[in-house]
């Protein structure tokens, strides 16, 4: 199996996850996410002052620019697998 469909198995897994990641978690999954399907961060952040998790997310993908895609997906299994 290649890369993406383990990729996919797991974002389909991340679904299904009987507990709740905390919020670091969820930032890293997406930001991992992110990365592997749309590459570096390719939007501006947030412009409302007010908007945290806007900014958080946009601060989370924007940490790993320059990961590559594979990477990004490998790391996001890795992850979900830890979360099982």
């Amino acid at each position: 199996m290649n890369i993406q469909e383990t990729f996919d198995q797991a974002v389909a897994r991340s679904k299904t996850l009987t507990e709740k990641p905390g919020n670091d978690v969820l930032l890293q999954l997406y930001a991992l996410y992110k990365q592997a399907t749309e590459g570096d961060v390719n939007v501006e952040p947030p412009a409302n002052a007010f908007d945290f998790v806007g900014k958080a997310k946009f601060n989370a993908w924007e940490s790993i620019k320059g990961k590559s895609k594979e990477a990004a997906m490998q790391e996001y299994v890795e992850l979900i697998s830890k979360l099982k």
